[in-house]
Formats: C-alpha cells, sequence, structure tokens
C-alpha cells in the first residue's frame, strides 16, 4: 500500500497504533511467563523498531524490548538526514551507496513522506575551497543524482544540484564570509523531521500489526530461545520465550552475545539558538581542512535551533547510557564553523550538544591492530546469527534501518524455520503517512503535519479541547501542552524525561529542559491519572 491509499485517521490515532502505561501493563502481564513468541527483539532503536514492525507484518506475533525508552541510545542522536549514499560512493562501497540511495527513496516516497522531506545545502567555495577539490565535490554531486536515479527516486522528490552565483550563495546562507568567496555549489539529500520520531512512528505502526512494545524491559540474558528479563519499573523478573531472537541493541550488542565486537565511533553535533546564525533558507556543507571527502554540515531545524556536526571520533571502554561531549569535539566544530563566518560563533553561544556512539562492527583479526580511524570503517551492516540461534545485526546507517531490519528478521526466520512471506516493509505506509497533496490539505499546522503527518489534526482537536492546549510548553520553542499529552496517551511516554528528550527534543537544551519539566510532570500526572 502506497501513502496514497493510506486512509484517513483525523478523528484520532491509527486504530491499533496507541502505546500507553495502560497498555504496557496488560501486555507485559502477557509476555512475561506467557505463551512463547515467534520473535523477541530486543532493543527499540530505529532498527529494532524496523524489526519488531517487519516480523508482525508478516503475520509473525512479536515482543520488542528495550531497557529504557524508543529511541534511547543512537537513533536519537544522529544528524537527522537520510542520506543517498554519496560518501560511500566516494570511498568506493558502491552496493552500500545504492542500498542508501533505494531507501531514502523508500521513506520519502513511500513509507514516511511527512518526516522526510527534501533538504538543500550550499558548500560555500571559499578560499579554503581550491578550485581542484570544489571540482571533486561538483563531480560528486552529480554522481549523486546519478544514484537518485538509478535508485529511482522521483525529480520532484530531490531536485538536481546547480552552481549558485555569489548572490545566490549569500542569499541562501547570509552569515558567510563575504571575502573571496566564488559562489557555492547547491545540492540536496533527505532529511528527517525528528529521528526519535521517526522510531516512534515505526513502534506505533508494528504495534498496530499486534506487535508488543514493551519500553523499561531490561534483557539480562539471551537464548535462541528466548530471554531472562527484568521490569526496570517493579525489579520484578521473569522469561519471555520465543521461537526466533533478534539482537538490535546497537552498541550494546556485544554485551548480550559473546564474540561480537564493537567499535563504537562519536559523532557530536553542537546546538546553537538559530538567531546566532541568522537566517538559513538552506544548511550548509563546510570542508574540513585536510579531508578531502569529510564535511561540517550546519542544519537548521525549524524550531529555533541549528544543529553543527558531527565528529567521528572512536570511543573505548565501557559503552555509557548517554555519552558525554568533551570540549576537544566542541573546539573543532567550532573551528570549522568559523572559518567559513563573517562574525565567529564563541564557546558561549553553544546552548547544547549530544553525541551518539555508531555501532560500528569490528572485523579486524584479533592481535592484527585496530583501523586508524573509525571515519576508515565500513557503513555495510551485518547480520550474524550465534551458535544458539540468536540473530544480532549491527553496523549500517539510520537511512537503512528498514534494509538492516528485513536483513535480520530474513535470517531468524531462516534460522529458526518459521513459517512467514517476504518482507512487506518498503511499500508500508508510516502511522501518519500520506501523499503529499493529502498532507497539504490538512486541517492543521505545517510545523505539525511535519510531526504527525494525517495525525496532526487529531493533535490539534486535543489542543482545541483543553483551555491550554495550545500553549507552549516554554515560551519561544513551538512545542505545545497538547502534544505532551498526546504522548503520553498514544506514544507510550512514561516519565518527563520520555516526553522532554525523546517524544520532543526541548531536552537538547538543558536551560530549555529545566524550564519545561515542571510542565511537563504536571501534564504527565493529569494523563496517567487519567489511564487508570
Amino acid at each position: 500500500m502506497s501513502p496514497t491509499s493510506s486512509p484517513a485517521h483525523a478523528a484520532g490515532p491509527v486504530p491499533g497504533s496507541s502505546l500507553s502505561a495502560a497498555r504496557r501493563t496488560r501486555e507485559l502481564a502477557k509476555t512475561v511467563g506467557g505463551a512463547e513468541v515467534d520473535v523477541l527483539v530486543v532493543g527499540l532503536g530505529a532498527t529494532g523498531a524496523g524489526a519488531a514492525l517487519d516480523a508482525a507484518a508478516r503475520g509473525l506475533t512479536v515482543a520488542a524490548i528495550d531497557a529504557h525508552d524508543l529511541a534511547f541510545g543512537t537513533s536519537r542522536w544522529s544528524s537527522k538526514l537520510i542520506h543517498g549514499g554519496l560518501r560511500y560512493l566516494a570511498s568506493g562501497q558502491l552496493d552500500v551507496a545504492h542500498e542508501s540511495a533505494v531507501e531514502r527513496g523508500v521513506l520519502m516516497e513511500r513509507t514516511a513522506p511527512h518526516l522526510v522531506a527534501a533538504q538543500p545545502f550550499v558548500l560555500p567555495l571559499t578560499p579554503l575551497v581550491p578550485r581542484a577539490q570544489a571540482a571533486l565535490a561538483w563531480a560528486g554531486f552529480r554522481a549523486g543524482d546519478t544514484l537518485r536515479l538509478a535508485a529511482r527516486t522521483a525529480r520532484a522528490t530531490l531536485p538536481r544540484p546547480r552552481r549558485l552565483s555569489t548572490a545566490e550563495t549569500r542569499h541562501l546562507a547570509p552569515a558567510l564570509r563575504t571575502d573571496g568567496l566564488r559562489g557555492g555549489l547547491l545540492s540536496w539529500d533527505g532529511r528527517l523531521t525528528d529521528d526519535a520520531r521517526l522510531v516512534t512512528a515505526l513502534a506505533r505502526t508494528a504495534a498496530a500489526r499486534g506487535a508488543r512494545i514493551l519500553t523499561r524491559v531490561r534483557a539480562l540474558e539471551l537464548t535462541g530461545s528466548g530471554a531472562r528479563v527484568r521490569d526496570e519499573l517493579t525489579g520484578e523478573e521473569g522469561e519471555i520465550r520465543a521461537r526466533a531472537v533478534i539482537n538490535a541493541s546497537g552498541v550494546w550488542a556485544g554485551e548480550l552475545i559473546d564474540g561480537i565486537r564493537i567499535r563504537p565511533s562519536r559523532g557530536t553535533h553542537l546546538v546553537l539558538r538559530a538567531e546566532r546564525l541568522g537566517s538559513l533558507p538552506a544548511g550548509l556543507h563546510i570542508p574540513i581542512p585536510g579531508e578531502t571527502n569529510r564535511f561540517v554540515l550546519v542544519l537548521p531545524q525549524g524550531d529555533g535551533r541549528v544543529y553543527v556536526g558531527l565528529t567521528d571520533e572512536p570511543v573505548d571502554g565501557p559503552v555509557p547510557d548517554v555519552p558525554e561531549v568533551p570540549e576537544t569535539d566542541i573546539g573543532f566544530l567550532l573551528d570549522v564553523l568559523g572559518s567559513v563566518l563573517d562574525a565567529p560563533v564563541h564557546r558561549d553561544d553553544v546552548v547544547g550538544a549530544f553525541a551518539g556512539l555508531r555501532p560500528l562492527l569490528d572485523t579486524t583479526p584479533e592481535g592484527s591492530g585496530e583501523p586508524s580511524r573509525t571515519a576508515d570503517i565500513s557503513r555495510r551492516h551485518a547480520v550474524l546469527t550465534s551458535p544458539d540461534g540468536v540473530v544480532t545485526v549491527v553496523g549500517g546507517k539510520l537511512t537503512t534501518y528498514r534494509r538492516m531490519a528485513e536483513d535480520a528478521v530474513d535470517a531468524a526466520v531462516t534460522a529458526r524455520r518459521l513459517q512467514a512471506g517476504s518482507s512487506p516493509t518498503a511499500t508500508l505506509p508510516l502511522v501518519g503517512a500520506a501523499a503529499p497533496a493529502r498532507l497539504a490539505a490538512l486541517a492543521a499546522p505545517a510545523r505539525l503535519v511535519r510531526r504527525y503527518g494525517t495525525e496532526a489534526e487529531a493533535v490539534q482537536t486535543l489542543g482545541a479541547h483543553d483551555a491550554r492546549g495550545q500553549e507552549p510548553v516554554l515560551p519561544g520553542h513551538p512545542v505545545t501542552r497538547a502534544e505532551l499529552l498526546w504522548a503520553v496517551r498514544h506514544e507510550g511516554a512514561l516519565d518527563a524525561a520520555d516526553l522532554l528528550d525523546r517524544r520532543t527534543r526541548i531536552g537538547l537544551v538543558p536551560e530549555d529542559r529545566a524550564e519545561a519539566l515542571r510542565t511537563a510532570d504536571e501534564i504527565l500526572g493529569e494523563a496517567l491519572a487519567g489511564q487508570n
């Protein structure tokens, strides 16, 4: 089914998709110590939620657990980009590049056009970009357009790259330094409204297909026939029995299955107030000095904030729940940003920062030494099956989560001889998806449509029913009280951190988070009381 045939559900949430504390309690009681499910998925990032949807869409019974929340790990710390694979093309990974371009098209045109839109980027041709490097970049953008064509993504979805005059470059990026500027290169890629919202949509779409989505349930031990788990809210332990088990826990995958070596790579982003850089109709590609194929990205978010990222640094030692951002990363990003701006951005202008850990598979032989840089490790994903039958999926990129999930479920179906057909997820619309014309006709603000798709009208109506529902959670930020209430009632938010850090991204700026916390606690208390 295409988004054009997705039914309307403006009066409320998509039937069967609502996640709530009450639903969690009911389904947890049925699952732990209950009847065997066909597939148990561990991890509810993009790949894990995608695997839960893939298995449920094939008619299998599914339980999916996470020790924390939806999108708690790497999936919420991305650049929010749905890449077309240009970087992989430049490094000779043609299969990875093509796969990325195909999956970008799937998201933009079929499964999530409400969440993924075309994003323009300007590469300013400053004196720091030699003409030879500019020519190489232009050739790369043209090759990227060829990838788009090979992936059968429409020209209307992603416009062609083109050269910009100096005046056009300044119009799209007024903060640029004009001295020596000789124009720019305009390219396009896919951009998510919010990566955590993609995961939420995946989990809810899976739930509508019957999957049990269980957050705050930690896997203590995995075997090919299930898991020993602990309810992190009560401390109670028990067993979930399953015919097949998929380990999609990302950077923590090696902690659950022996023999899997993950080499985490830290990707850091800065958060700036949008007024600091002025009007930004487009994002920026800023070449990193000394690198031929790496850039710092400037990413306007449409919510009064701008992200600047990202780094690619190896991380040693235990994997933290939430990675810290070192000052060295902040200094590096500010230095590269300052190389093209008319007025430099200072450390005091950085109102927030976040880092994600890429779950790169370490394939170097034992004792042979590590690769010199995590940037040089392939982004291909891998599906590995342990001797007792646990299927682990690691590596990859956010863009290719659907293909990773499909491959993992294929492996589980084969290994455990489950009765299931092929994956339908390449044409399965996520909650809220619809054709662009249908989305444009919705009687709701464009900002809500970009976040909730066809459910935007229901969110808007929820706000209208409450005298304060359409008030912003905090001054200067667009998120309303109704959105927090919706998150508790329909998106499985269980505490204030779920609301501020994942269902919305208010928490990316600590000052904003502190100001919004009281309102979040108030709404959470009222909503949870209504479920009892």
